[in-house]
């Protein structure tokens, strides 16, 4: 094998690593966020971890945050919790620097 070869299978493994690491980071950042938005709707601890599970889930619908989004907002309003997009978005964030944070800790 020339150099090349070894370099471009070094880029693809570096890659594959980093879509797997960032899927496990999104995944945490979801069940975070879902948690979040349980316990504003009051859920018990049963029902918050269902909860969380599903916000995971939603997020496999489409690409980007939008389907975890539309989820959120809908069950939230549905709890009778008045909350907008923005304050969504801003949990999700929020979620993310902590979920980047509990995977970087477990390695």
């Amino acid at each position: 094998m020339s150099t090349f070869d070894d370099r471009e299978k070094a880029f693809e493994a570096k890659f594959a690593r980093d879509q797997e690491v960032q899927f496990r980071i999104t995944a945490r950042r979801n069940r975070l966020v879902g948690e979040w938005a349980a316990q504003r709707m009051g859920l018990t601890p049963e029902e918050t971890d269902a909860y969380a599970k599903a916000v995971v889930q939603a997020d496999f619908e489409e690409a980007g945050d939008e389907d975890v989004i539309r989820k959120l907002v809908g069950d939230l309003t549905a709890a009778g919790v008045e909350i907008g997009d923005a304050e969504i978005r801003e949990a999700l964030g929020e979620k993310a620097v902590e979920a980047r944070r509990q995977f970087i800790d477990s390695l």
